[in-house]
């Protein structure tokens, strides 16, 4: 079976000789070769009652590697059902258009902030006015940087509570649409995220490399701004399923998703690799894509995020500082359940077990005796990740 681990192993040494990686994508693309190998040590477990052992690799636990998302994903969602109201829910995406991609790749830990900044003061602002709600709602918002063909796309998903709690400490709910007009929306967007970027520039926070450079011209940056304020940038709603609970589901859809599974991996050539797409464009129809496995690595590290880049985050009824009193009073207003996390206090193992509904610590051999770890492994020194 082609896996993204495989392709790694094979042909990131002679990616290497042709392209230039940054520390974080060197990183990210060792975890992955390394991940659940020797190289990253492990234990070896033996049978209370066959003496059996059986050995296990360590995970390499990057955000990045499609083998580490599993467990965590359903232990985020877990946890995050505690904060889960009786109240309808949006799914709202903000896109950039294409003038501005690789600006942003160039600045990605800076405008990736901007991004996160302009939707947060976009769906704040609208949702004050009385005109669209009145009132202080909550949000939760995640970056996604992929298109379906792995090509560079920045876009910030956020789940949106569509209700919040008004001045005077009420709670005040919409109506089956979302509140806010998606023009709206997108036009706020649009002139949040330029108004900044302006600022940005003239306070020389951004670089400037092989196709953006032209924009250290002042005239040739002022003629993308204006290009961009022309375009009607692309913004959609949909509300999620129904319920408190699959809301959550629904959104561990998107927050521990990396830029491509391996399950759309579909088939390998000698040097070639087709990957499943869906067509947005064409009621999602089935596509196939062949690249070369070199251009495939190449576009799997461009999603790569900075590091300690903090890709989900929570705003307003839902940020920290508002979950023990502001969220609180909601969840009491609107007669919400009380959900207590299933895996709280679980290992890793324990939950994978809960999520399989199977015993991982029974024996294969005898079926009978459980495996107990009696030797570990040390995980050998990193590599130093001095790019030259």
């Amino acid at each position: 079976m082609m896996t993204i681990q495989s392709l790694f192993v094979d042909n990131y040494d002679y990616f290497r000789v042709t392209h230039k990686v940054s520390i974080e994508q060197a990183k990210a693309a060792t975890a992955i070769k390394n991940c659940k190998t020797d190289a990253l040590g492990g234990h070896r477990h033996e049978c209370d009652s066959c003496g059996d052992s059986k050995l296990s690799y360590n995970s390499c636990r990057n955000r990045h590697c499609p083998q580490c998302q599993g467990v965590d994903k359903e232990i985020w969602v877990d946890q995050r059902s505690k904060d889960i109201l009786n109240a309808p829910y949006f799914h709202v995406v903000f896109t950039i258009p294409e003038q501005l991609h690789m600006l942003i790749y160039h600045n990605q830990k800076l405008l990736y902030k901007l991004m996160y900044k302009a939707v947060a003061e976009t769906l704040n602002e609208l949702a004050w006015d009385d005109k669209y709600l009145g009132a202080q709602i909550g949000f939760l918002s995640v970056l996604h940087t992929w298109g379906q063909n792995l090509h560079y796309h920045p876009h910030i998903h956020t789940i949106v509570l569509a209700g919040g709690l008004t001045k005077d400490n009420r709670w005040k709910e919409t109506s089956k649409k979302f509140f806010i007009p998606v023009k709206v929306l997108s036009k706020q967007f649009r002139g949040k995220f330029l108004y900044y970027l302006k600022q940005y520039y003239n306070q020389k926070k951004l670089k400037f490399f092989t196709e953006t450079t032209k924009y250290q011209s002042r005239s040739q940056f002022q003629q993308l701004l204006d290009s961009c304020y022309e375009l009607n940038w692309y913004s959609y709603t949909k509300r999620t399923f129904s319920g408190p609970l699959a809301v959550m589901k629904y959104l561990g859809l998107y927050t521990h998703r990396i830029a491509i599974s391996n399950k759309r991996i579909l088939s390998q050539g000698y040097d070639t690799v087709t990957i499943g797409v869906k067509d947005y464009k064409n009621n999602n129809k089935r596509k196939q894509v062949k690249m070369t496995k070199v251009e495939f690595i190449r576009r799997f590290l461009m999603h790569v995020l900075p590091t300690r880049f903090v890709k989900v985050r929570h705003y307003g009824l839902l940020a920290n500082r508002n979950r023990k009193t502001k969220l609180e009073r909601c969840r009491r207003l609107t007669k919400s359940p009380s959900y207590k996390p299933l895996y709280e206090g679980l290992s890793k193992i324990e939950v994978l077990g809960k999520i399989l509904n199977k015993d991982m610590t029974l024996c294969p051999s005898c079926k009978k005796g459980h495996l107990e770890s009696v030797h570990s492994f040390k995980i050998p020194p990193f590599p130093s990740y001095k790019i030259p």
